[in-house]
């Protein structure tokens, strides 16, 4: 077989493949051995990526809960004194980028130091945190790849199901995947 037949084999094949939305109810996923055989299966399926778009939703959730509890631990460390280092009060006082206010509440006076923040810092890597902040990311690309997937067989109840299961998730705990900053 020689090159331009292949490539008219190839070309022709492409062009069979639809680009617009379509409705059937035996449209693989994921593989040939995962389609459809009666609307029962099918309706076995979008259940299917209902559930894993809430799942996505859920894992987001998780994610932003996690990273806001390791903030906080990370806000929460005891810091030492070093030997030959200047304690962190002198430190800050010298700094240019603070200020000596007094803070009253109440009547109490309270001598403060006003420290502005520079810019983004680096969090330090830290074995308890990143390791499942790796995973976690993991986890979250793969379910994601495997909604896009879906959506890119371009049946609309596959389509419309993802979209239902993200309404679900979001509804759900949508108020979870914020951010927040400290």
């Amino acid at each position: 077989m020689d090159m331009s037949t292949t490539n008219d084999t190839t070309m022709m094949s492409m062009s069979m493949m639809s680009m617009t939305f379509f409705t059937s109810t035996s449209t693989p996923l994921y593989s040939s051995m995962w389609s459809p055989t009666s609307v029962g299966s099918y309706a076995g399926t979008c259940i299917f990526l209902i559930i894993l778009a809430t799942v996505f939703r859920g894992l987001l959730a998780v994610r932003t809960w996690k990273e806001t509890a390791w903030m906080d631990a990370e806000f929460n460390r005891r810091y030492v004194v070093v030997t030959g280092k200047p304690p962190k009060a002198e430190r800050i006082s010298s700094d240019s980028d603070s200020k000596r206010m007094i803070l009253t509440e109440n009547g109490v006076e309270e001598d403060v130091m006003v420290v502005k923040k520079r810019g983004m810092d680096t969090r330090p890597w830290r074995i308890t945190t990143d390791p499942i902040r790796a995973v976690m990311d993991t986890v979250l690309a793969g379910v994601g790849y495997l909604l896009m997937l879906a959506v890119m067989t371009m049946n609309v109840g596959y389509f419309l199901s993802i979209l239902a299961g993200t309404f679900l998730g979001s509804l759900a705990l949508g108020r979870y995947a914020t951010v927040f900053s400290h």
